[in-house]
């Protein structure tokens, strides 16, 4: 009787064996990436409008400067890059333009079909002999992305580009025509501790009510989720001040912190890249994020590497991918797409000032449809549509 019972023990032992390998593997993957499909929580698809692409390109608009006192052809050489705001049945696209020298204003444009935009002769906001000038001369004002609060008043985050260092800036307006410049959103965060840091791209955690972006506060505090390396997050309970989420102690980052003299290491990782995919390279912050009912999505930029990325694309492509955060914890990562959902393809995505770029940063409901309006190649603006996504 001991060799069957014996036989017996070496067999229960081998199915428990057996079992839990898999129970363990299940354990440490990611859930989000290999169980998770992204058509259950994501923005998807969208759909590039072929016919109308690109929708807009560099104009024959001029200004007089007030820095150069001189006639200036602001969007001569490119435009890109837009915020998108839906109001009174219009959609308004406040786009990045660069002149010939390479100074960025930004111009306004307007839709009443989300496709074909009539464009404002002059730019509505650009560096100015005001407070702002050291750091938005002569690199310019680039890169905005625009909310509401619930009062009516538009806050506009924009990078401040002297030329060396990039500043994450915010102004508002009532109208969109007229800016009220405030400086850099962290001027008081730990004694100006980030003031002459690298900083890039601001999203601000909102409601999409009607197509337009709503500020909603998270637990007492509006949130953003911020960077152009990682993704990064910050705090604030007036939407101009800002304070940059940062480790706690003994908490360690996700992956090394790049350019250690443009970045302070205590900065709390919330969005890492990611070795062998996509956003190898960077993760930078798209449009305005949204409130669902599922979590926070974040539609986000990210770029490949040269080496070590993903191998279906070419080195320093950018393409777009999306992720769920936590309603009640922005921190928190629930569920993140481990494909693009939109990469260059076309030629004008291919080519330009700078080849291999589809980076998004408008976004908007409009009569039942969502578009998404993107920079191509640094160069010109597309737009994608989807029909069936619902948020």
């Amino acid at each position: 009787m001991l060799k069957p019972l014996l036989f017996l023990c070496l067999v229960v032992l081998s199915i428990n064996t057996y079992t839990a390998k898999p129970s363990h593997r299940r354990a440490v993957a990611n859930p989000v990436t290999q169980k998770d499909t992204a058509g259950s929580w994501a923005l998807i698809p969208f759909v590039k409008l072929d016919k109308a692409n690109p929708i807009l390109g560099p104009g024959t608009g001029t200004f007089i400067d007030p820095i150069r006192k001189a006639k200036v052809a602001w969007e001569e050489k490119d435009v890109f890059n837009p915020a998108i705001v839906t109001r009174n049945g219009k959609v308004y696209m406040l786009y990045r333009a660069q002149d010939k020298a390479g100074t960025s204003r930004i111009g306004l444009a307007v839709s009443t079909d989300a496709v074909h935009f009539k464009r404002s002769p002059e730019p509505v906001f650009y560096p100015d002999n005001d407070a702002q000038k050291p750091q938005e001369w002569e690199g310019g004002c680039e890169d905005p992305r625009i909310v509401r609060d619930d009062k009516g008043v538009y806050y506009m985050t924009y990078t401040a580009y002297d030329g060396k260092l990039a500043r994450l800036f915010i102004a508002t307006s009532k109208d969109l025509l007229h800016w009220k410049k405030y400086g850099n959103v962290f001027s008081k965060a730990y004694h100006g501790k980030y003031l002459n840091k690298w900083a890039k791209s601001g999203s601000i955690v909102s409601k999409y009510v009607n197509g337009q972006a709503i500020a909603t506060r998270i637990n007492g505090k509006y949130w953003m989720y911020w960077g152009d390396t990682q993704i990064f997050g910050a705090t604030s309970t007036d939407l101009i001040n800002w304070t940059p989420i940062e480790m706690k102690k003994g908490e360690h980052p996700l992956v090394p912190l790049r350019d250690a003299a443009l970045t302070v290491p205590d900065l709390k990782v919330i969005l890492p890249t990611r070795s062998g995919k996509f956003d190898s390279d960077l993760v930078e912050s798209g449009p305005p994020a949204m409130i669902t009912e599922k979590g926070i999505l974040l539609i986000y930029n990210s770029k490949n590497l040269t080496t070590g990325g993903d191998r279906s694309l070419p080195a320093g492509t950018y393409s777009a991918g999306q992720v769920l955060f936590d309603k009640n914890d922005p921190s928190k990562i629930l569920h993140r797409m481990s494909h693009y959902f939109i990469k260059p393809e076309k030629p004008y995505e291919i080519t330009g000032q700078v080849g291999q770029v589809c980076f998004l940063e408008g976004l908007t409901q409009f009569n039942g449809a969502w578009y998404i309006y993107y920079g191509t190649a640094d160069s010109k603006i597309a737009v994608a549509k989807a029909t069936n996504a619902v948020h």
